[in-house]
């Protein structure tokens, strides 16, 4: 007798872990602006700072940068009211010194901000809030930022949250509701923290430490440039938010707040590779990956995005080996030359990792620009070679090639995307084959549904809704605001937000089509439309010519 086992699905250990990476991105994303106001502050008032007592300017801000920046005696400088410590100098002894913020906000705002995320994301706000109660004891049982134990710890303490309220559900006599809600939440939430204080507090640092010591190794023997290896063929099939945010941010952050910058926050994010693909494409491609690539280098190199150059990098697979190459050398440039970042560069713009760099003087940012600069370079010359050697095979076989590849970029991320939308309509704009209508697909129909309940149904609170609830989410809702601000119509709100976030009182969710049944769940008594491109989709005219006629029939 023998035996058959389900055959597996294709992909599926890349796909979970693309999954586990666009959750760790969730809980990242919507909390950069603290990060980024965490690296101000750290860039300002550290001691090495631009207003710190050894600043690279001769720009010491005494005594504020001691306060702000921490460390200074109080009872030499005599604030009133700010936060002192116990806090050894130089010569073995101790004084009460000023926390500061630095210290307070890498210790507990931003592992707090990410716990509660991850929270809302698995159980809403109920969820959020036992996550952060449960990380607040992680952060007290280690001695280290504890990034790390948030991502796991919160989305954790939320789905337990989640399994205990089934265990009573329905089964609450009326009017105990909240009485029960609450003091359940709190139990829960304290069992939780002591449980992560005494158990997963000490199992993220000893996590943490390993990861820090195989970074160790790898600066010690100069071997940081062999991770792009792993990095740059990550980023292509959408692995490197697994990568990036479960591992080189946390940690890059411990080594800034310790050394003021980070070259961990550029091992990702540096945009020379992308620069380099895509101008090596624009002078040696072929069809529509040539016509399109001048564009995609500004979405890339400016806006950040770097995913708009992935389906270049899948039309010919051996530039892989060019990003590898430059993503190398630019790792290699910083590492001898001691550049870095003083906070993660989100998106990886340019201007970001300018902002980012900038905190460690002038000779920081010039190192950091001749990194980017170099690894475009090197990209650049690798990728020409190979494009310019089989550029007459691809002239005879480009057809759809490129299409191809997009297609294939989206199916790797698990969803379409604005940048993506704009590069398809792009391709097909240089090639005269395809419409945006053909690419922007309606998998419900649903609009025939919005159509019908244009009466019954007042469309005033408008909501993109997306995973992070920011970029593309974003600029799919300043596309409709336009549209409707054209139209003259007065009185509709368009706003953006994270799925996790939607508390129904949306009239309207506009979705990709690959998360419309998320929200639809979290959303149910609105109704939804789903569209393929968030840039440039038929559908917005659509909704504008619903909203019209309602507020004619007023």
């Amino acid at each position: 007798m023998t035996t058959t086992s389900p055959a597996k699905k294709p992909g599926g250990a890349r796909i979970a872990v693309q999954r586990f990476g666009t959750f760790l991105s969730g809980m990242i994303m919507p909390n950069i602006a603290a990060f980024i106001a965490w690296g101000f502050i750290t860039m300002l008032f550290i001691p090495a700072g631009f207003f710190g007592a050894k600043s690279p300017f001769g720009w010491h801000w005494a005594p504020v940068a001691e306060i702000i920046g921490g460390g200074g005696d109080a009872a030499t400088i005599g604030w009133p009211g700010a936060a002192t410590a116990l806090t050894a100098n130089a010569d073995g002894g101790t004084y009460q010194g000023y926390v500061g913020l630095v210290s307070v906000m890498i210790t507990y705002l931003l592992p707090l901000l990410i716990a509660n995320t991850g929270g809302r994301i698995v159980y809403g706000a109920r969820g959020g809030v036992v996550a952060t109660i449960a990380v607040m004891g992680v952060i007290v049982g280690t001695n280290i930022p504890m990034f790390l134990g948030a991502m796991i710890m919160g989305p954790l303490a939320a789905w337990i949250t989640k399994q205990m309220d089934k265990l009573w559900d329905g089964k609450i006599r009326p009017g105990f509701e909240m009485l029960v809600n609450n003091f359940s939440a709190g139990i829960l939430g304290m069992i939780l923290a002591i449980v992560g204080f005494f158990a997963f507090g000490p199992v993220f640092l000893g996590i943490s430490a390993v990861l820090g010591s195989i970074v160790g190794f790898l600066v010690q023997f100069n071997l940081l440039p062999v991770l792009s290896i792993i990095v740059e063929p990550a980023k292509v099939l959408f692995l490197n938010n697994a990568i990036n945010h479960g591992v080189f941010t946390p940690l890059g952050i411990e080594q800034a707040a310790n050394t003021g910058k980070s070259i961990l926050f550029l091992i990702e994010t540096n945009p020379g590779p992308g620069l380099g693909l895509l101008l090596a494409f624009t002078f040696f491609g072929v069809g529509a990956a040539k016509a399109s690539a001048p564009g995609a280098i500004v979405i890339q190199f400016l806006g950040g995005i770097h995913e708009i150059y992935f389906p270049y990098a899948l039309a010919k697979p051996m530039t892989i080996l060019a990003l590898i190459a430059g993503g190398a050398s630019g790792v290699a440039v910083n590492m001898i030359f001691g550049g870095g970042l003083v906070f993660p560069a989100a998106p990886g713009s340019i201007i970001a990792v300018t902002a980012a760099a900038a905190g460690g003087g002038v000779a920081n940012v010039l190192v950091v620009y001749l990194s980017v600069i170099v690894a475009a370079v090197v990209t650049f010359l690798i990728s020409g070679v190979i494009l310019r050697a089989s550029r007459k095979r691809d002239q005879e076989a480009e057809g759809d090639s490129f299409a191809a590849a997009i297609d294939q970029t989206a199916a790797n991320k698990g969803k379409e995307s604005s940048a993506l939308g704009a590069l398809r309509t792009r391709a097909a704009g240089t090639t005269g084959s395809g419409t945006t209508e053909a690419a922007d697909r309606d998998v419900d129909g649903v609009l025939g549904g919005v159509a019908g309940a244009v009466t019954t149904k007042q469309l005033n609170n408008i909501v993109f809704a997306c995973d992070a609830g920011m970029g593309s989410s974003a600029m799919g809702a300043s596309v409709l605001r336009n549209k409707i601000k054209k139209a003259g119509i007065e009185g509709v709100t368009v706003t953006n937000q994270a799925i996790a976030n939607l508390d129904g009182s949306a009239d309207l969710v506009i979705t990709q089509n690959q998360l419309t049944d998320r929200a639809k769940a979290q959303s149910p008594d609105s109704l939804h439309v789903s569209v393929d491109n968030f840039m440039n989709s038929p559908r917005y005219d659509e909704v504008v010519e619903m909203v019209r006629s309602q507020h004619e029939s007023k």
